[in-house]
């Protein structure tokens, strides 16, 4: 089966790149020229854990190729995809403008019968637009049928879910449409679910709000664990082995970010709007989790009073492990009200960096090692899980900085292993560690430059 795609970008690339792997022929388009080139070259563009080596593969097998001409793209096409991006509109909305622009193009370009899925996240009714807008321009006599298929790929897993994912969505209201598209995702083994197109377009904004919700719920839990001197870890645990609720999602942390939550859920709260059904659970929702990703800095107040002039570490600073990906990042947040306060901040993250300096330019330092961005640290901020920061040695903390004090957003340490180092130690919904033999200022690095102190560790 030939297929195109419409948009090179994190979930474009993604299904392209896999189809490709499953053996169809696949052209993907992008208005961007200079992608492309990077793309036919066999570079990709956004950072994905095995993205590169298996789009590699497919170009040199010829099952994969990428053009800036959507007629090479669409053309005999007999199955394509919209996966261009759906921006946030200052009022919430999902800005439609490269959806709307994608259709049109379609339907000029097409010159037989085919089958144009919506992956791109769009609101209810998007896809009768979509229809509206391929017909109003597409030659005679060709029949194209809508289907929504949502996409559910987390960043930093986006192979493994396309290819193990729970569950595949099927809107649509025409029967041969939903028997092709589900002819191409059959190998896959993963239940097929097939639904009325507009029911598809709400199950993809109602998933991400559940889980929104989990997130914001279980932070709410963990301000009350605080306060009462239970563990958030332990109540997460008790409450997830009950079938009905399921673990996942129930970890406290500092909020939930990148380019679906905060968006999708402020989209799902303008539609409910458009019908006059005040969402009140769902912007208590996004209320939380604005509160949560300033919960940082606020501890960080409360325990030294002023940040002015004090040396920050932000360990982390992509919204999610894996991935270099910045969008709505709980560390933008935290950055700008360091600096705000007058913290001097220095950045590491493992992949992200040059994501970050693009936003922050020179107001902040930057480090591409975790020792080098906490030496002479008086406050770390862990913002980020990232494996190398959950696995990094508690007793290099103290040994480092100036003034040991970790505040954990994301958990990564038991208590019990930090109660072995003289380390202050602020997490989220767990007890304070406020270690009395903490230095209130290290003398190891004292007359000495980085360098020395680190490779004597």
């Amino acid at each position: 089966m030939k297929i195109a795609v419409a948009g090179t970008g994190y979930v474009g690339l993604i299904t392209g790149v896999c189809l490709a792997e499953m053996g169809h022929v696949v052209v993907c388009t992008d208005i961007r020229e200079d992608k492309i080139q990077m793309l036919q070259s066999g570079c990709s563009p956004v950072y994905e854990p095995g993205i590169a080596p298996m789009l590699k593969k497919n170009l040199q097998a010829g099952r994969i190729r990428f053009t800036a001409d959507p007629e090479i793209a669409y053309n005999d096409a007999d199955l394509i995809f919209i996966a261009v991006g759906t921006p946030e509109n200052p009022d919430g909305t999902a800005n439609l403008d490269h959806v709307y622009e994608a259709a049109y193009t379609i339907g000029l370009c097409l010159n037989q019968d085919s089958v144009v899925c919506t992956k791109s996240t769009v609101p209810v009714g998007t896809n009768e637009r979509i229809s509206e807008i391929i017909h109003s321009v597409q030659h005679d006599g060709i029949k194209v049928h809508p289907v929504s298929t949502p996409e559910f790929l987390r960043e930093g897993n986006g192979i493994y879910d396309f290819f193990h994912g729970d569950r595949i969505i099927i809107g649509t209201e025409s029967a041969e449409a939903a028997r092709v598209v589900e002819q191409v995702f059959l190998p896959l083994k993963i239940p097929i679910i097939k639904t009325d197109t507009r029911s598809a377009e709400m199950i993809k904004y109602a998933s991400n709000a559940f889980l929104a919700t989990k997130i914001s719920f279980i932070n709410e839990i963990a301000a009350i664990c605080e306060k009462v001197g239970a563990n958030i870890e332990e109540v997460a645990y008790g409450i997830g082995k009950d079938e009905r609720i399921n673990p996942q999602f129930l970890k406290a942390g500092i909020g939930y970010g990148g380019s679906c939550f905060p968006k999708d859920t402020k989209a799902l709260v303008q539609i409910a709007g458009n019908v006059q059904h005040p969402f009140e659970l769902l912007e208590s929702v996004i209320k939380v989790n604005n509160r949560q990703q300033a919960i940082a800095v606020k501890k960080a107040k409360e325990l030294l009073g002023s940040l002015l002039g004090k040396r920050v570490a932000v360990l982390g600073l992509a919204f999610k492990p894996d991935t270099d990906d910045l969008r709505e990042s709980a560390s933008l947040i935290i950055v700008k009200a360091l600096l705000a306060e007058g913290a001097s901040v220095i950045g590491y993250d493992p992949i992200a960096t040059e994501n970050a300096k693009k936003i922050f330019g020179q107001t902040i330092e930057f480090s591409d090692n975790l020792q080098t961005a906490i030496l002479q640290a008086e406050l770390a901020i862990i913002v980020t899980e990232w494996d190398h920061i959950k696995h990094f040695p508690l007793e290099k903390y103290p040994t480092l900085m100036k003034n040991p004090i970790i505040i954990d957003g994301r958990n990564c340490y038991s208590l019990a292993d930090v109660r072995k180092h003289p380390i202050t130690y602020i997490s989220i919904g767990r007890a304070s560690i406020h270690h009395e033999n903490a230095p209130s200022s290290n003398p190891s690095w004292e007359g000495k430059n980085d360098e020395t102190i680190i490779s004597n560790l």
